[in-house]
């Protein structure tokens, strides 16, 4: 299907006021705010005619049940870790971005890059130009790779992120793999942080044709500062944190924590309660609250010439100590860890969590996972 941008009309704020009434009612108490966004929300912007919009919610699984009844189709994440898309294609065609955490983002993002538009003819111009311009190669209209982007959108990125540094934008975001570059950058940070150690060529390339691999990128404004490569169980809701690397210039400012606690989150709201990690650094891990842990790892490769260097330890997080650790310390692991990235000395996150109560978190979280380890892997099997 060809992708077809028009010159800007007038009625999409109201077909947006129109939508904007049909998510109110279908999520009442549970809507925090709406928002018309992209390129429909930019009076004299060409667009595809088709309205996107941000929701905000405070439930997530609610308001995908709430949403599909009102006609909005569930599409998944898209390429944005805690955002659940939908599409609507009868009517008024509408895409509809909901986050269920008031702060995440690519809420900001999106609000700042829609006003710096509006604000700035001359950028708006440029950006209809630009995607004139991409649409006369035919392979534009063509969607690629594992999540099925249009190349249209992937080639508008270079202009999006040069907006997106002007404006000032300054926040950690998530994103998963999409564009080749990212793909490349994915690939080299895996090479240089844990293959170059032992002079060989990565060999499992392979993950990255594994539908059962999602492949993680940790952005500090538009710059990528880490990588991971999570594999996932889907029938048990069992992951293995196969990868994640820091780069250098970020490393020891608490970057690592922070982009573990998200992929942790993330897997929460998929509803995997286990994520095991075979390492051998043995501080990093217990100072974020995993507990040691034997894994029997159905993918372990056999006859691999990648051995780590030092004892490696298999160590695991679960669901419940996320909330353990916001008891003891009435803060959500998030707060803790925003605060520590956004400070310009970087307090260790381990201030928080290297205290007394790590030793009665190591009981209490044995007890509540060892009969469930058992059924998850044997489901596994």
């Amino acid at each position: 299907m060809k992708i077809e941008v028009v010159t800007y009309n007038s009625d999409w704020p109201k077909m947006f006021e129109s939508e904007k009434t049909i998510i109110s009612n279908a999520l009442g108490d549970n809507c925090v705010a709406i928002h018309h966004i992209g390129s429909t929300s930019v009076s004299g912007l060409a667009a595809k005619p088709k309205i996107d919009i941000i929701a905000v919610v405070k439930d997530r699984k609610s308001a995908i049940e709430n949403l599909e009844k009102a006609g909005y189709k569930y599409k998944g994440e898209w390429n944005i870790p805690l955002q659940c898309g939908f599409s609507k294609r009868d009517g008024v065609a509408v895409n509809l971005h909901m986050f269920f955490d008031q702060d995440h983002p690519e809420i900001e993002l999106n609000l700042c890059f829609r006003d710096y538009l509006r604000t700035h003819p001359d950028v708006r111009d440029e950006y209809a130009a630009i995607k004139m311009k991409i649409l006369q190669d035919d392979s534009a209209h063509k969607k690629v790779g594992k999540l099925s982007f249009p190349v249209y959108t992937i080639r508008k990125r270079k202009f999006i992120d040069d907006i997106i540094e002007k404006i000032g934008f300054n926040r950690l975001r998530i994103l998963k793999c999409l564009t080749d570059d990212e793909w490349s950058t994915a690939k080299s940070i895996r090479q240089k942080y844990f293959f170059d150690k032992q002079k060989i060529q990565d060999p499992y390339l392979q993950d990255f044709e594994d539908p059962n691999h999602e492949h993680l990128l940790l952005y500090n404004k538009t710059k990528i500062i880490g990588y991971a490569d999570i594999r996932l169980w889907p029938e048990s809701k069992i992951a293995a944190l196969r990868v994640i690397a820091i780069v250098d210039s970020y490393q020891n400012n608490d970057f690592g924590s922070f982009f573990l606690t998200i992929i942790e989150k993330w897997l929460e709201t998929l509803d995997y309660g286990i994520l095991y990690v075979k390492s051998n650094s043995h501080f990093f891990y217990p100072w974020n609250g995993y507990q040691e842990m034997p894994f029997d790892d159905p993918d372990e490769y056999k006859n691999c010439e990648f051995e780590p260097i030092g004892e490696t330890i298999t160590y695991l997080w679960h669901t419940p100590i996320r909330k353990i650790f916001s008891d003891l310390y009435h803060k959500t692991i998030e707060e803790i860890l925003r605060e520590s990235c956004c400070n310009h000395h970087c307090r260790p996150v381990g201030k928080y969590l290297k205290t007394q109560h790590n030793l009665m978190t190591h009981t209490i979280v044995n007890d509540l996972i060892k009969s469930e380890i058992k059924l998850r892997n044997l489901k596994m099997k």
